[in-house]
């Protein structure tokens, strides 16, 4: 069952390493085809761990020892109880749609291979925080998954400025037609949120 439990979060890792550093050799749809796939085998293990957990079967211990210091030993470790495994298939299954939202959303962004790449990373980091079963492996993913989420809203705000995204029909049949107005600017928005804060403790 390790192996099963590493495949969780290394199929998306995997999915991020080939988008990332090969994304000009597999192409736009290379890289979210491989991202995308990474997440879906990592949500059909969750699946089947959590069946796993639900039957009674649990784990808590290490995978793997990176260093031992004066005899203290810093492991790779996994805790795979229900909670766990419930957010396994949670993050997964979110991760997984928003894989495939964003295939349409990026898709005439310059960064489109680094976008499904970081966000692929992010998901590898998720999975790894909350199958953690030591503080340390905890507090490492925690900052990991930050630094993955701020490299995605950078190239979010980036695509979002040049007035990439326009207003998308993404369904319309029978007379019903549902738009995604996707054009908006983060960074006036924040300014705007800032402004009025200034001003509120200006007059106080």
């Amino acid at each position: 069952m390790k192996l099963l439990y590493s495949l969780v979060p290394l199929a998306p890792l995997l999915g991020a390493i080939v988008a990332g550093l090969f994304g000009r050799y597999v192409g736009r749809a290379g890289a979210h085809w491989v991202t995308i796939s990474g997440v879906a085998v990592a949500l059909l293990a969750s699946l089947w761990v959590l069946s796993d957990v639900l039957s009674g079967n649990t784990f808590n211990g290490p995978v793997y020892t990176w260093a031992v210091v004066a005899g203290l030993r810093f492991e790779v470790g996994f805790l795979i109880d229900s909670l766990s495994a419930t957010m396994m298939v949670v993050v997964t299954s979110v991760s997984l749609a928003v894989h495939v939202y964003t295939i349409g959303y990026m898709r005439d962004d310059p960064g489109y291979q680094r976008f499904f790449s970081y966000i692929s990373l992010f998901t590898f980091a998720m999975l790894m925080l909350v199958m953690s079963n030591n503080f340390l492996q905890l507090f490492f993913w925690l900052g990991g998954g930050g630094l993955s989420l701020l490299s995605l809203d950078w190239i979010l705000v980036y695509a979002a400025d040049r007035d990439y995204c326009q207003p998308q029909s993404v369904f319309s049949e029978s007379g019903w037609r549902f738009r995604f107005y996707s054009r908006y600017r983060p960074a006036a928005i924040g300014n705007r949120v800032f402004g009025l804060l200034r001003d509120l403790s200006r007059s106080a």
